[in-house]
């Protein structure tokens, strides 16, 4: 069934506080489906600072990857405003990581990581010498030449983490990236992506459906609703940075995961049952 759209509310950007990043206004997306227009998510409202890790939970289905690739501009809102403000330094502006290890099988490893550069323009000498600084970053050096049908899941996710900070973009989108690894691959890419991003302090969108990964990883959780998702509530994570995985055996870092389990759980068993 379709929703009456909310119209956009737009607000001036506040330049006495830290600098707005990412905007949502009442954002809404639709497409067409067999019967009728499916509503991905729905009046969202969200603000990201620069410099801030937000991470993005929610039941399955709830519209956390459509809200990301609208964010990226791959799909335009059907109502609202989505925007992302530039830095006027010539960076790109955002790269997204996905999932599903989104790197060429056909690139070696230095020429993934280097890809975005060269689209770029950047040097051919230039972008080797970025590309091999993060591939040590990672741990790859010694695998610049293999292809990716060689390596692990997990060592393809830290080509594409790679290949993102590489490219040097004013903001990352990641879209569960360490959902496909194994728990332990897990752990050690959770401790490399805390390092990296306390060395480069870049804005993150973070979709993940672990707490746990949320409250480690971020300076906030926000938890969507049960398809059509919208904003439920938002739990500012307070543990001081840098950050490792110790903080998990905290009786604290306990409790403030449980809290949001709370919130989340009925939305999770609301999205069971209308997928039973």
């Amino acid at each position: 069934m379709a929703i009456d759209l909310p119209a956009a509310q737009s607000q001036p950007r506040r330049e006495n506080e830290r600098k707005l990043k990412i905007v949502a206004r009442a954002a809404t997306c639709q497409f067409p489906g067999r019967k009728q227009l499916v509503t991905a998510f729905y009046n969202v409202n969200l603000e990201v600072y620069e410099g801030e890790f937000v991470c993005l939970v929610g039941p399955s289905g709830c519209g956390k990857s459509t809200f990301l690739r609208v964010v990226a501009g791959l799909l335009p809102a059907t109502a609202g405003e989505v925007k992302v403000y530039p830095g006027g330094n010539n960076k790109p502006l955002n790269n997204m990581v996905f999932q599903e290890y989104a790197i060429f099988p056909w690139k070696t490893t230095l020429q993934n990581v280097a890809f975005g550069l060269q689209m770029r323009g950047i040097s051919s000498k230039e972008r080797t010498e970025i590309a091999r600084h993060w591939l040590a970053k990672v741990g790859l050096t010694k695998f610049e030449q293999t292809y990716p049908t060689q390596l692990s899941g997990g060592m393809r996710q830290r080509v594409g983490i790679a290949r993102a900070f590489a490219n040097d973009p004013e903001v990352l989108l990641m879209d569960e990236p360490l959902g496909a690894l194994d728990a332990q691959t897990k752990l050690v890419l959770q401790e490399e992506l805390l390092q990296l991003w306390e060395e480069q302090r870049k804005t993150v969108l973070y979709v993940t459906h672990s707490l746990d990964e949320a409250v480690l990883l971020g300076d906030r959780v926000v938890l969507m609703t049960a398809h059509p998702g919208t904003i439920k509530q938002t739990f500012p994570v307070d543990f001081p940075r840098p950050r490792s995985l110790e903080l998990t055996s905290r009786p604290e870092f306990g409790q403030q995961t449980y809290a949001i389990w709370q919130a989340l759980q009925s939305e999770v068993k609301r999205a069971m049952q209308e997928q039973s």
